[in-house]
């Protein structure tokens, strides 16, 4: 399944790429490598990876960076490599798009289960054509979302979503209606509890509405903000 996938390993440390390529290449992934932000943005908008793998400190434009220029262009699912003590860069990573974080000093096979894992969620490797009729299907006016391709589309029209807005417009369409404060979809979406660091969701639905404005209104209409709660997917039916 995972054959022909190519990964893009981003760190100023020679040893840590080598490290990462040595482990990710045992997957039978294809790597390439950049020592640097600006080389890194440059080939990921120049190639269609389907993942990256981006450290958050490095000389030239940083992690956090790289991630907000590339998410102006495109949704390519993003692990933001991360040292010891940096929380606050790491949550500022999730506000501009990162998918995942790991915490150096890590486990080469850790990284390659979370590499594994969010692949399985992206849209970049799990769209297949197909002609059968999708098992997973959640289909409101406007708004079309099939969980086993992980394929949006508004008014017929296909939105490319980051895996992190993907799961965000899933868990809130898959109950209409119903009222989801910030910390709830952290805990949910996200995985992790920031105690407090309710922008990376406000962040989100932010860019979650707008890509879907940019094809359909009505879609972007049905993600609420309940002030001072948080937020619901509604059901408009006129």
């Amino acid at each position: 399944m995972d054959k022909n996938v190519k990964i893009l390993v981003v760190d100023d440390e020679e040893r840590i790429r080598r490290l990462l390529k040595m482990y990710l290449e045992r997957e039978s992934y294809l790597i390439d490598e950049a020592e640097n932000g600006d080389l890194a943005l440059t080939m990921a908008l120049e190639n269609n990876y389907d993942l990256i793998l981006l450290d958050l400190m490095m000389p030239g434009k940083d992690g956090i960076q790289v991630c907000r220029e590339l998410r102006e262009k495109k949704a390519t699912p993003l692990i933001m490599l991360t040292a010891k003590g940096e929380e606050g860069n790491r949550v500022q990573g999730f506000e501009v798009g990162t998918d995942d974080y790991i915490v150096k000093p890590f486990s080469p096979r850790e990284v390659v289960l979370r590499i594994k894992a969010l692949l399985r969620r992206s849209s970049q490797t799990s769209y297949l054509e197909t002609s059968s009729a999708a098992k997973d299907l959640v289909v409101f006016p406007h708004l079309v979302i099939d969980n086993d391709a992980h394929r949006v589309t508004a008014n017929g029209t296909d939105v490319n979503l980051t895996p992190k807005e993907y799961e965000l417009l899933l868990y809130l369409a898959k109950t209409p209606d119903k009222v989801f404060d910030r910390e709830i979809l952290l805990r949910d979406v996200w995985h992790y509890d920031f105690f407090g660091d309710l922008r990376t969701v406000d962040t989100h639905v932010k860019r979650l509405r707008e890509k879907l404005n940019s094809v359909s209104e009505e879609a972007a209409s049905m993600i609420v903000t309940v002030w001072g709660v948080g937020y619901k997917f509604e059901v408009r039916t006129n």
